[in-house]
């Protein structure tokens, strides 16, 4: 039997498309949790996809503190993290959790029923 021969996985190869990265970044979002370097590091992976360099002129960083910023070993400033996000031409979208927004609902018709009744 021959030597099987295995090259590194680079996400960044396959992501091809603004609506890849999109959908690349929304499941980063999902599996991140409050891991914000997780999130730090899928920006670098689009980054590298879209072109790194050119990604950095369009932030208004330079290449060196970009790749540092996504590297995944930090997290970066929320402001680096917005330049880099309208940078790659995406955007932030919010949508109300299910599970947070349930029990908000609860509290607060909770907290209309006890004003009501005093």
């Amino acid at each position: 039997m021959g030597k099987t021969v295995t090259t590194r996985y680079d996400v960044a190869e396959h992501l091809r498309s603004p609506e890849e990265m999109a959908a690349y970044l929304e499941a980063s979002l999902e599996e991140a949790g409050d891991d914000a370097a997780f999130i730090a590091k899928a920006l670098g992976d689009i980054a590298r996809a879209r072109g790194m360099a050119q990604v950095a002129r369009d932030a208004g960083l330079s290449r060196e503190s970009l790749y540092k910023a996504l590297s995944g070993e930090r997290s970066p400033g929320f402001d680096t993290i917005l330049k880099v996000i309208g940078a790659l031409g995406l955007k932030l979208q919010a949508t109300a959790s299910t599970k947070r927004a349930a029990r908000s609902v609860s509290r607060s018709s909770g907290r209309v029923a006890k004003r009501k009744a005093a």
